[in-house]
């Protein structure tokens, strides 16, 4: 099978709903799978790259903590759970 024909075989799947592509979930065809997939990863990729590997795991720490009513920062600040935003290389400007 040539590389032509499987990208068309792989396409006709991801039009039918398959993901065909790793992280391209909810892509309608094979070329919107792969540039979804590539945006999940440079994203992260560019996040990690402003805060800092240290700052980029507080923030993931945080962000597991919130809920549908509280912000992380609030409930960590609540339940007296430490995290160090001094690692965050970025600064909140809004605050």
């Amino acid at each position: 099978m040539s590389s032509q024909q499987e990208r068309a075989n792989l396409d006709q799947k991801a039009k039918q709903g398959e993901t065909v592509v790793p992280g391209g979930t909810g892509g309608k065809s094979l070329e919107a799978q792969e540039h979804l997939a590539e945006g999940r990863h440079r994203g992260g990729q560019t996040r990690k790259e402003q805060l800092g590997t240290e700052g980029f795991q507080e923030m993931g720490r945080k962000g597991g903590l919130s809920t549908m009513d509280k912000s992380g920062g609030e409930r960590a600040e609540e339940e007296g759970i430490p995290i160090d935003e001094s690692k965050f290389r970025t600064k909140n400007h809004n605050q």
